[in-house]
């Protein structure tokens, strides 16, 4: 749900016009920003499974920090809170926090019986669209799709650098999340978090591109 959850991001500007790209993006996709710190110091595991025809080729094994029900309500209320505190806006707080929940639901939609509500219990939820690579793709791209098409209405570029780094990101997006469901699986869980930290080049380079956007619409 990688790209999925960039297209809430994206979408999102949609509900927060005054927001940073860069911030809707950290909201969205926190939970797997977290997860590869938490891989590298032994936290959480995840195990590969090669010669598999799953998508993902991976076994979440241990992720109760990151993706329990439990520790998302924990991190979307500290998003929420941090929020409000910077910019003093209750429906950004809000809106913000409920990004960092999106995370959860839409991993529930997709991963098969893994994800924990609580911490330490063995109930594990999940409804397994990853099963049918055909569902899959339809429903990430096409979430991705419509987060593209809100933030195209809600803004526009104002100059070369804000169309060509946007559609930049987005071509690299596409390529990365392909190249994900298509491509060999990693040699080890160290190349798997150090991989998912280089996501946070997507927050940095969303909230370059907002210095090159501007709103369409004036918003009180």
């Amino acid at each position: 749900m990688f790209i999925g959850h960039v297209g809430v991001g994206i979408g999102a500007k949609f509900l927060v016009p005054r927001v940073s790209l860069g911030t809707t993006l950290l909201a969205s996709m926190l939970l797997d920003l977290l997860w590869p710190a938490f891989l590298l110091t032994g936290l959480e595991q995840v195990k590969i499974l090669p010669g598999s025809t799953r998508i993902p080729p991976l076994s979440f094994t241990e992720y109760p920090f990151s993706h329990s029900l439990l520790a998302v309500f924990g991190w979307a209320a500290a998003f929420a809170i941090a929020h409000y505190l910077v910019r003093r806006n209750r429906k950004e707080a809000w809106i913000c926090g409920a990004l960092v929940l999106s995370h959860w639901l839409l991993d529930l939609l997709v991963h098969r019986p893994d994800l924990q509500i609580v911490p330490g219990f063995a109930k594990r939820v999940g409804l397994g669209i990853w099963n049918n690579l055909t569902m899959t793709l339809v429903i990430e791209l096409t979430i991705f799709a419509v987060g593209i098409v809100l933030y195209c209405y809600t803004t526009k570029p104002a100059d070369k650098t804000g169309s060509i780094g946007f559609s930049g990101m987005l071509v690299v997006l596409l390529v990365l999340y392909f190249a994900n469901i298509f491509g060999p699986p990693p040699p080890n869980p160290e190349v798997i978090a150090w991989t998912g930290m280089a996501s946070w080049l997507f927050i940095i380079w969303g909230y370059w591109i907002e210095r090159h956007r501007t709103l369409k619409w004036l918003y009180n």
